[in-house]
């Protein structure tokens, strides 16, 4: 599987319904410019764990924590810049829709997943953090980054059947220090092999235990 091709296809297969066109076109517009990191985790992830290539029917996962990441993305750039008292209202009307639709077509393909309570808690810890932007002076803009990419390891680590360990998840959220980790970061075989020692250290612990 090509990771990148695959969740774009499927990224953009979330919003095809979207209407009018215009609104389609500006998400797709968007999506064509991203950093496909969070997508290609969640199947780096569960490549990791499985020991072979991800499913194909598991790309609907990678899609949704993508659309997630997109849509908070968008509203934490509208946050710091308040178009609507500096710039055009409209656009920035009209972006603020195009974030909703994409975390909410996110939290669609990631529902009926063990990643959906995941998802909701990505949410609610990057509105704590806009809140309390407003009040503090402390950097809690990359939260939002380490958030998406636990986010997208518990997506890959369910979708093949592996319980996402406090390990698990403390590790994909170290890949986020200074924004998403870059892509061939994420290819080189590093990323996935340290997420399968995480796995099979779980694995001996889970058969000591059963013993």
């Amino acid at each position: 599987m090509e990771e990148v091709g695959a969740v774009r296809r499927a990224a953009l297969a979330g919003i095809d319904d979207v209407e009018p066109e215009r609104l389609h076109d500006r998400i797709a517009d968007r999506l064509d410019d991203a950093s496909f990191a969070p997508g290609v985790l969640t199947l780096v992830t569960e490549a990791a764990v499985r020991g072979h290539a991800a499913e194909d029917r598991d790309v609907d996962r990678a899609a949704g924590v993508q659309l997630i990441y997109e849509g908070l993305s968008l509203t934490r750039r509208l946050a710091h810049e308040d178009p609507w008292t500096t710039g055009d209202r409209d656009a920035a009307d009209l972006n603020i829709l195009i974030a909703d639709i994409l975390v909410s077509r996110g939290f669609y393909l990631l529902a009926h997943t063990e990643a959906a309570a995941a998802a909701v808690d990505v949410v609610r810890e990057f509105g704590k953090d806009q809140t309390e932007l407003r009040s503090t002076s402390d950097d809690l803009d990359g939260n939002l980054e380490a958030d998406i990419c636990e986010l997208a390891v518990v997506a890959g680590a369910t979708a093949a059947d592996h319980e996402p360990t406090a390990p698990l998840r403390a590790f994909g959220a170290d890949l986020a220090p200074d924004g998403l980790p870059a892509m061939d970061v994420l290819r080189n075989g590093e990323i996935a092999d340290e997420l399968a020692g995480h796995t099979d250290e779980n694995r001996g612990t889970e058969a000591a235990a059963d013993s």
